[in-house]
């Protein structure tokens, strides 16, 4: 054999075709070791001079005990542990728990949202002609809120006012539109016109405005001031405060109640003397001029004055604003007779007995002064009194058997008649009463 045979012969197997699995043959000790035959296959697979593997990795085997190209099946599955179970249900658990709290909130919201409370049903029937609700829904579209401006202060007011007739004729008090130049009436449908003066009068507080080309107007019923007693309920409306169409309700606590108000100017020209109706239904600042009005919805008075809470400020006496429950509406029957007059004529009249009183007497009945203003007599030659035998330095202690306390008391009570009408007078003279019969005159008011 050549020298090429001998040396592969000799050489190692190539290991990328051995069989690592049989162990090899031992070699003998004392020759060679043997060598396998080789074929032409074998020198087929054999790398020429310089050549390396194509790529990396196990050759293939024919001896192997079986093929390089087996299929990798991946790892080997192992049954979930019993902890996985629980960690998995424990979670599933908590997401129902925690999905279904959310849905009942949820409920409960939309629940909420559509909950609706047990009513009545909407009551359209009208209340009873009596009722307070009654009377306010009769009375309150002849009631109107004026406004003023341009007065002698140079400011404004507010006041109420009520309809007398189908022509526009309106009466409220004289100290909402003394002075004014512009005075503005609003119904209580909200609409607003201007109004014209008619004419005033400061002695009973009384004044007539009028509107023109306002249709449907709605002239509240005039009462009975005769017919008038103490306990009988009322309803008063006007615009406390700017507030329109407010309604309170009360009782007459007192009838035939003399009082004053006025007195600004200090010449006493602006002074009404009333014999008041005295109610506790709630009057305040605005309802001045409005109706008092009796269980008929009729008209028994025309609010006027009130009566404030006395404080104490810094030593000062002065009146708390704001009703008390001593509320006081001029008669109506004095308020018809005075709303005619000024309709008629632009003025009033006053009836008269023909004397001067003595103001600053503080005995009990109104006396009569020893003389009369720039030195003429107290009591007018052929006068009422004069002729009804009345004298200087007469008490006056009654009028129709009811008693006087002062001279604003006496012309309270001969003002709330008529000029023309009799009166039985009382006289204190030296110490002896005597009764005179007069019949009142007439003067011209404010």
């Amino acid at each position: 054999m050549s020298d090429s045979r001998d040396s592969q012969r000799s050489g190692p197997a190539p290991s990328w075709w051995s069989r690592p699995a049989d162990p090899a043959p031992s070699a003998p000790a004392d020759g060679p070791a043997p060598q396998a035959p080789s074929s032409e296959a074998d020198s087929a697979t054999r790398p020429g001079p310089g050549e390396q593997d194509a790529a990396p990795g196990p050759r293939y085997d024919p001896w192997a005990d079986r093929p390089l190209h087996v299929v990798d099946h991946g790892h080997a599955r192992h049954a979930p542990g019993i902890w996985r179970l629980v960690v998995f249900g424990s979670v599933i658990a908590l997401l129902a728990g925690g999905l279904g709290g959310y849905l009942g909130i949820l409920a409960e919201r939309r629940a909420g949202t559509r909950l609706e409370l047990p009513q009545s049903a909407v009551d359209h029937k009208d209340r009873a002609p009596e009722s307070v609700a009654g009377i306010a829904a009769t009375a309150l579209p002849g009631v109107v809120t004026l406004h003023v401006s341009g007065g002698g202060s140079g400011g404004g007011g507010t006041g109420t006012g009520f309809v007398l007739d189908d022509q526009g004729h309106i009466l409220t008090n004289n100290h909402v539109v003394a002075d004014a130049k512009n005075i503005t009436v609003t119904f209580s449908t909200g609409e607003s016109v201007a109004a014209e003066l008619v004419g005033r009068d400061g002695g009973y507080d009384l004044a007539v405005v009028k509107v023109s080309g306002v249709r449907g107007l709605r002239p509240l019923a005039l009462g009975n001031s005769e017919n008038v007693r103490v306990g009988d309920p009322v309803v008063a409306i006007g615009a406390p405060f700017d507030l329109s169409n407010t309604v309170t309700a009360g009782i007459i606590s007192a009838t035939g109640r003399p009082i004053t108000a006025g007195g600004d100017k200090g010449d006493g020209s602006d002074i009404s003397y009333v014999d008041a109706l005295q109610t506790d239904a709630p009057i305040n600042p605005g309802n001045s001029g409005g109706p008092l009005l009796d269980s008929r919805a009729h008209v028994i008075g025309i609010n006027s004055a009130i009566r404030g809470a006395d404080k104490s400020d810094d030593g000062d006496s002065t009146r708390q604003s704001g009703s008390i429950g001593l509320g006081f509406a001029i008669p109506v029957n004095q308020g018809k007779r005075v709303a005619e007059e000024l309709i008629r004529t632009g003025r009033a009249t006053h009836p008269v007995i023909g004397v001067t009183l003595d103001m600053q007497y503080r005995g009990d009945g109104a006396r009569v002064d020893s003389k009369g203003e720039d030195g003429k007599p107290s009591v007018v030659a052929d006068g009422p009194g004069a002729r009804a035998g009345i004298k200087a330095a007469d008490v006056i202690t009654k009028v129709d058997g009811v008693r006087v306390h002062g001279g604003d008391e006496l012309i309270i009570k001969i003002r709330a008649h008529r000029p023309g009408d009799r009166l039985t007078l009382t006289v204190l003279r030296d110490g002896t009463e005597r009764t005179l019969e007069v019949q009142l005159g007439s003067a011209s008011g404010s």
